[in-house]
């Protein structure tokens, strides 16, 4: 990891801005992993195998709608959800290390419904990892129930609870707080603040205004909107604001508040 967040030129944005969104994964995840630790051929081996089961051949997808609205299409991975798109490499990245060290580790997600199943499909059938996912029974959409309960893999284990989300996260903190224990089975999480999801999820932000700006030739940089449809505001801590050069930055928001940034 850098000790302080890498700043771009112009030159670098330029150069990205030709980029597939699967090479910009990359390109992004090689500026905050050391290569001693994931060597840039790796990397790019774990990135095109996360992606490999997406049904759009771009990954992601920008759609021109009338009077400059645009929307990026983040459904394309296997549960339609766009926790996908960091989930998937994050368990290609959590398998390689696993595969290195020969060590194994027990995941518990408690789910409102996107994550777990995701979860799911970023790590099944995976050799180092077991799953535990649990389920707020009658609170999730029923696909989103059928996608976590209908996988038939050794190491997924799905376990209905009453209560919702929310509730359902206290004994995981619990089982997390007992050290001795979380040590002894290691244990982890994959939430939605998990650095790896965080990281890989920049790439949307600047997939999208490359998408969206004519050409980087332009002085000043225009700026370009972007409206966040969220929940519990996660998926916004991957605005890569400080990541931008000068000027103003593109503003992140809600639908129904004032830009955040």
């Amino acid at each position: 990891m850098p000790e302080e967040i890498p700043k771009l030129d112009r030159e670098t944005l330029k150069q990205w801005s030709t980029l597939s969104y699967p090479d910009l994964v990359i390109e992004l995840c090689s500026l905050f992993i050391d290569p001693e630790l994931i060597p840039k051929k790796d990397l790019k081996v774990l990135v095109d195998r996360a992606f490999s089961r997406f049904r759009h051949r771009d990954v992601v997808h920008l759609s021109r709608m009338k009077n400059g609205l645009n929307v990026l299409e983040l459904w394309h991975g296997v549960t339609y959800a766009f926790k996908d798109l960091s989930l998937s490499c994050t368990g290609q990245f959590l398998q390689y290390f696993l595969e290195k060290r020969q060590k194994h580790v027990t995941i518990v997600v408690g789910t409102s419904g996107d994550t777990g199943s995701s979860a799911i499909e970023s790590v099944r059938g995976a050799k180092n990892m077991d799953i535990i996912v649990l389920l707020p029974l009658g609170r999730c959409s029923k696909i989103q129930e059928l996608q976590m309960t209908t996988v038939i893999e050794e190491n997924v284990h799905v376990f209905g609870v009453d209560g919702n989300s929310d509730e359902l996260d206290e004994p995981i903190k619990d089982v997390f707080a007992d050290v001795a224990f979380a040590k002894k089975h290691n244990l982890m999480s994959l939430n939605s603040i998990n650095w790896s999801r965080v990281l890989v999820q920049m790439a949307h932000h600047f997939f999208a205004y490359f998408q969206c700006v004519p050409s980087m030739d332009i002085c000043p940089l225009p700026t370009v909107e972007v409206v966040v449809p969220t929940g519990a505001a996660g998926n916004l801590a991957a605005c890569p604001d400080a990541a931008w050069p000068p000027p103003r930055l593109p503003s992140s928001r809600t639908p129904s508040s004032k830009p955040s940034w």
